[in-house]
């Protein structure tokens, strides 16, 4: 390649990325981040803004910044520094490592757990190494873009391991597809059927008896990413099996975070059999080429869950706020999309409208993000709401007041 190729590559590539940023700018659809001046909490300070009710995080417990939870991370900074420098399996793995993992494990009912930077880094892990040719991946339509790329990246890596697609929280749909599976002479292996616990843009959850049920009745595995049902469903916050009654046993994989109501530092979980998890430390990619959770955070998010096994009312007082909120949003003329969850959808339509309401909501002081291409789709633009056992009912009534301010100027 000459240096006359390579200049006019740099000047494409400039241009061609200039031109997709302007055309955000221009139709309103360019995303701006904030700049937080403070910790998480039920109000935040954002340069430029000062003081607003947070309504955007995902610390639905309230725990990003409870006293116990900072002190456990300083702790373990002082008492095992930043890190190893390495991976796991050549330098070692820290004591904190291993009792956040068997934290996680009991706080899920299930025999092992791995950590891992993220859940985006776990999710990438888990079907790559667990899966192998003629086996085949089930996936509901709208689950999280982590789980859609795992799959790619599986595919990519190891032929003919086979994938296919359900229709959103449609038992028959998957019975159709689990169906075929059966009769197709291709498919050889294990059968996993994946699904969001809860889904972060609907806020919707799985029918995961429903589930549970076809993959008995067809012999498959039942793999659940609850990133946003941990710490929110069930009497003691323990997902969304819990909610239904089900044992943590009943799902044969869990793929999860730290980062939202377990503390909202950093950080991703595999959670199930000790065979399962065995061989992820022997063949996971993420585990073998980088570096571990820092310790600080493992900490952090094993007081944090440490915590919510202590304090199970945490959840009741953020069940008690969702309904208030959600009733008062209904009441300031918004149809928010019904659910248990701590998530409040309101779809709008198109991106730069969801974006433009969102930057209303914040000058009146409530930070509410909006969504849209291509987070979601096009025309299902919205503004999601997400409430906090943190939030005290003061929040919540400026909340309701700023959602009816912004309806009348729609109307």
């Amino acid at each position: 390649m000459t240096a006359t190729t390579a200049v006019s590559s740099r000047d494409l590539f400039a241009r061609r990325t200039g031109e997709i940023l302007d055309h955000l700018q221009q139709t309103g659809q360019l995303k701006r981040l904030q700049t937080i001046e403070g910790p998480m909490a039920a109000t935040v300070k954002l340069a430029g803004h000062g003081e607003v009710d947070c309504f955007c995080s995902n610390n639905y417990l309230g725990l990003a910044n409870h006293p116990e939870v900072v002190e456990a991370g300083i702790q373990g900074l002082r008492d095992h520094g930043a890190g190893t420098a390495s991976v796991r399996f050549i330098c070692g793995t820290f004591r904190p490592h291993q009792h956040l993992e068997s934290t996680i494990a009991e706080f899920l009912g299930v025999e092992a757990a791995y950590s891992f930077v993220s859940c985006w880094t776990a999710t990438e892990a888990l079907f790559p190494t667990l899966c192998e040719p003629g086996d085949l991946i089930v996936s509901d339509k709208l689950n999280h873009a982590c789980i859609i790329d795992s799959i790619r990246l599986t595919d990519a890596l190891k032929k003919g391991v086979h994938r296919a697609v359900f229709e959103h929280s449609d038992v028959d749909s998957l019975r159709q597809v689990l169906a075929a599976a059966r009769d197709n002479a291709e498919v050889t292996g294990a059968v996993w059927v994946v699904t969001d616990g809860v889904f972060s843009m609907e806020g919707d959850i799985a029918r995961l008896p429903q589930l549970r049920a076809l993959c008995d009745e067809f012999g498959a595995m039942l793999v659940v990413d609850d990133s946003h049902g941990t710490g929110v469903m069930g009497a003691t916050g323990r997902g969304t099996h819990e909610h239904y009654g089900m044992a943590g046993t009943d799902v044969d994989l869990f793929s999860g975070t730290l980062g939202k109501a377990l503390g909202g530092g950093a950080g991703g979980y595999l959670a199930g059999s000790k065979l399962a998890i065995e061989m992820i430390v022997q063949r996971g990619r993420p585990t073998l080429f980088s570096n571990a959770l820092p310790v600080t955070v493992a900490c952090s998010a094993a007081r944090a869950i440490e915590i919510l096994m202590r304090e199970p009312e945490r959840v009741e007082k953020l069940r008690s706020n969702v309904a208030y909120a959600r009733a008062g949003i209904r009441d300031a003329g918004f149809d928010v999309l019904e659910s248990p969850t701590a998530i409040c959808p309101i779809i709008v339509g198109e991106t730069a409208k969801a974006i433009a309401l969102s930057n209303q909501l914040l000058e009146m002081g409530a930070f509410v993000i909006g969504f849209g291409y291509p987070v979601v789709p096009e025309g299902s633009a919205r503004l999601r709401v997400q409430i906090s056992a943190a939030h005290r009912r003061q929040h919540l009534d400026r909340l309701i007041a700023s959602m009816k301010q912004l309806g009348s100027g729609q109307r």
